[in-house]
């Protein structure tokens, strides 16, 4: 990546681990240590911060190609989910993928739809006429596999089901536009490199059916005069499915999309796909074989134990369902890779010539 981009980021170790956390630009660091002086100098403009979600909320939506007034705003992914769910009648099926992220079908569970999980890479032919919504993450957290999305569209589409999709672990690295589905919901503090506290929810021009359960005096048409008793005029776009801020996030937050924004997306894709794949053929090479798939998450089976003593070594991975989890986004270069792979090539060499090794 540029010179710019280079500059934003600082790691002190070998950081490959975004799946689980981004980093943030050192642009989103000045704006939330200026922002929170000014909380502890009594210098606080909540009318400024109000506009760092705006200026958020309208990046985001280049990001996914949609206008700013069919994307919502709040603090977690679960909860976006949840409007949804209620749209949902008890009972009826909601299709998703077997080891489906909670925050995307629990949400339904407590609402008593009938989950249906199947695997996913047949989650498209088991879309049937009973179903009423597919929920599904476009990568998915546990092994970085990429659901087949233009297939569950059309299969969705000719049932007459609706669609959710989760992109927390793919808008950021992975191009996809938002309007394709019915609905779509991104944490930002992972590809997006936000803080925890950033998310994002994508509805359809009419706002699909969705009830602002959770609507306060931001959800208001003129939010500063929705302030006291009931909010007599919601927004007439998505931000009346808008929940109250967590400022300094969203300061933060801001800057962050903004210089997402600003990138050339198809290069970034490109950047964090060739090193991924980089990754990959090292694996080969070294006989420990990744989930198959092309994505920017690489999970190698039974190389979970392996996360401490890649940490103790300096290198920053995760540990999930007994798979080590890497993933590759713009700040990460291929010294990166070849670094991960010499420390775990050296762990592996340990495990074999430890007494009662393989």
């Amino acid at each position: 990546m540029d010179t710019t981009v280079n500059g934003e980021f600082a790691p002190r170790n070998t950081y490959l681990d975004t799946a689980s956390h981004g980093l943030l630009p050192a642009r989103a660091v000045a704006a939330v240590r200026e922002a929170a002086t000014d909380i502890a100098e009594g210098r606080v403009d909540m009318v400024a911060w109000l506009d760092a979600v705006r200026q958020a909320r309208e990046a985001f939506g280049r990001l996914v190609g949609l206008p700013p007034e069919r994307v919502a705003t709040g603090a977690a992914v679960a909860s976006h989910v949840s409007l949804v769910a209620h749209t949902v009648p008890p009972g009826a099926e909601v299709l998703c993928a077997q080891q489906e992220f909670s925050s995307v079908v629990t949400p339904f569970a407590q609402r008593g739809a009938r989950l249906r999980a199947v695997p996913l890479e047949a989650l498209a032919d088991e879309v049937r006429a009973g179903t009423a919504l597919v929920a599904v993450s476009a990568a998915q957290s546990l092994d970085g596999r990429r659901a087949d999305l233009p297939a569950i569209r059309e299969a969705a589409a000719r049932h007459g089901a609706r669609t959710l999709v989760d992109t927390t672990q793919a808008t950021g690295w992975l191009r996809l536009a938002a309007g394709d589905f019915d609905f779509t919901v991104c944490a930002g503090y992972k590809w997006l490199l936000c803080p925890r506290g950033v998310s994002f929810l994508t509805v359809p021009a009419d706002g699909g059916g969705l009830t602002a359960l959770n609507a306060g005096w931001v959800a208001g048409e003129e939010p500063w005069h929705s302030t006291y008793g009931p909010v007599e005029r919601l927004a007439s776009s998505a931000r009346r499915f808008d929940e109250g801020p967590a400022f300094l996030s969203w300061v933060a937050g801001a800057r962050s999309l903004a210089l997402l924004a600003g990138l050339d997306a198809a290069r970034i894709e490109a950047h964090d796909l060739a090193l991924a794949r980089r990754f990959r053929r090292g694996l080969d090479r070294i006989g420990r074989p990744a989930v198959p798939g092309d994505s920017a998450v690489v999970s190698v089976p039974g190389l979970g134990d392996a996360v401490p003593r890649l940490k103790a070594a300096g290198v920053r991975t995760a540990a999930r369902g007994g798979l080590l989890r890497a993933a590759f986004h713009l700040y990460n270069t291929e010294r990166d890779v070849d670094r991960a792979l010499d420390v775990l090539g050296d762990v592996l060499a340990h495990e074999v010539r430890r007494p009662g090794g393989g």
